[in-house]
């Protein structure tokens, strides 16, 4: 498996890993506040524009032997802290939310099959409590544009990434044996606190005995907040 990465900055390494459809440079804006201090890696996701998708049917442990087997490549050192913005898991939850939350996903696939990507936006803002047409960002920040290569992007994550959230594996047993990792489990503070991924945060928070911690934005805090964004990582990094 061949996944383009690009790497930035000195400093201990930090990798950005970008949820939904953004690849490596989706970050572009956060990657610039944090470079002084940090090696900053970003990468596309196995199936997102220059990476592969490999397997015909990615599965999150696909997702993460790719992340293992990146930091092998740039690092002697794997994951020690790691800040779990708004993790989409549904697998964190109580099983009634649980099967709830997974069938809106899979309800999403079948609106972006049968009406495509501008319905299915509308539904994905829905569950994860965003709303693109009154959303707050910083002075300076101006949205990325919907390419074709950010379209094709959503494709593969809807088609793909919703089924392998919705078949993951992964238990509160195996959050147990990771005795080595620091888990901070965070949300962007205007995201509403019912919404399914602020639950999947204050569920993980939970599970390792921490506070929840609180970051700029909503859910894509790190594109429409980046300054704030990269102060507060720097902070709880500290």
């Amino acid at each position: 498996m061949n996944l383009y990465y690009e790497v930035r900055g000195s400093g201990p390494v930090l990798l950005i890993a970008q949820s939904g459809e953004g690849d490596a440079g989706r970050s572009a804006d956060l990657v610039d506040q944090l470079t002084g201090e940090y090696t900053v890696v970003t990468y596309d996701r196995r199936g997102l524009s220059r990476s592969p998708a490999g397997n015909p049917e990615v599965t999150m442990a696909d997702h993460a032997d790719d992340v293992h087997r990146l930091l092998t490549e740039i690092t002697d050192e794997q994951v020690h802290t790691l800040i779990a913005h708004e993790p989409v898991a549904p697998w964190l939850l109580p099983d009634d939310e649980r099967g709830h939350h997974e069938r809106e996903l899979l309800d999403i696939q079948a609106i972006y099959r049968t009406d495509g990507l501008s319905a299915a936006a509308k539904e994905i803002g829905k569950v994860l409590g965003i709303d693109p047409s009154n959303q707050d960002t910083e002075a300076d920040v101006t949205p990325q544009p919907m390419t074709q290569q950010r379209i094709d992007n959503f494709d593969f994550f809807i088609r793909n990434d919703f089924t392998a959230i919705v078949n993951d594996t992964l238990g509160p047993a195996d959050i147990a044996a990771l005795t080595d990792l620091r888990i901070i489990p965070v949300v962007g503070q205007t995201t509403p606190s019912g919404i399914f991924d602020y639950r999947c945060a204050q569920e993980l928070a939970t599970l390792v005995g921490t506070p929840l911690g609180t970051f700029p934005g909503g859910h894509n805090g790190n594109t429409t907040h980046p300054k704030a964004y990269a102060a507060r990582v720097r902070e709880v990094l500290s």
